[in-house]
């Protein structure tokens, strides 16, 4: 019994920041969030959103895209920008494949598409929550080769043709795993589970926009990709690469290239 009192003042400090200018959209989330026991606070404007961002000490921020004053595009990069991590849950328009896209390079960690179900924004946030708490596990792969492609996790930095590349974070997690278990076939519930931390939902498609995302920016002819192969029926794979590992011991781990 006092165990589980423990637990739920401990899930009770939880701090999420909302912004979203829809009001039954935001009784919603405010209704189904504070029985889930976390402490909420809620801004209907972009630029006052952004301003509690900034100054506020939160675990998580749920962001619509569409917002008046700034939109959510600009709050997710002011943010990065200005070097605050907090997770983001982003709320998108259900067929807006750019607003996802977008969502993702400017430092969005997940994404739902409107209407989404509650059962699985609660358990996205957990996810993204646990994965924030979580110490960061001791990486295998510290920088990796593929083509003309060169990844360094390290130092999060990737060129394609000597040329910059920029990767969000979830595609350089994503990437890294499938280097760690390169050759290795991969579901999409695999992948969910080891790189966001939750098991897949039916609407879920959160693995295959980062993927194509991955082969748009490091393969030839992404329609054709040659190292980040579909394998019908069961997931993904990355082949034909080669992965430095990382070793404290080896003086070579502090320069792959």
């Amino acid at each position: 019994m006092m165990a589980a009192m423990e637990a739920e003042g401990r899930r009770a400090e939880t701090r999420l920041l909302i912004i979203e200018d829809d009001d039954a959209q935001l009784l919603a989330l405010t209704d189904r969030l504070t029985r889930e026991g976390f402490d909420l606070e809620l801004a209907r404007r972009g630029d006052k959103g952004l301003e509690l961002a900034l100054a506020g000490n939160y675990d998580l921020v749920i962001l619509d895209v569409m917002l008046p004053g700034k939109d959510g595009f600009e709050i997710a990069s002011a943010m990065r920008r200005s070097g605050v991590m907090t997770p983001i849950l982003m709320l998108t328009a259900r067929g807006e494949a750019t607003d996802t896209v977008v969502g993702l390079e400017v430092g969005a960690d997940d994404y739902l598409t409107k209407p989404y179900e509650f059962i699985e924004l609660v358990a996205r946030v957990r996810a993204l929550l646990r994965r924030a708490e979580a110490p960061s596990r001791s990486a295998s792969v510290r920088a990796l080769e593929f083509g003309d492609v060169r990844v360094d996790f390290r130092s999060a930095e990737a060129t394609r043709g000597g040329e910059p590349v920029r990767l969000a974070a979830k595609e350089l997690e994503l990437l890294r795993f499938l280097a760690e278990n390169a050759g290795a076939v991969l579901s999409r519930d695999e992948l969910l589970d080891s790189v966001w931390g939750y098991d897949a939902m039916p609407s879920t498609r959160t693995v295959d926009v980062h993927i194509a995302r991955l082969r748009q920016k490091l393969e030839a002819d992404p329609a054709a990709p040659e190292f980040i192969l579909t394998v019908r029926g069961l997931g993904y794979k990355l082949v034909n690469c080669s992965a430095r590992p990382a070793r404290a011991s080896d003086p070579r781990a502090e320069s792959f290239f």
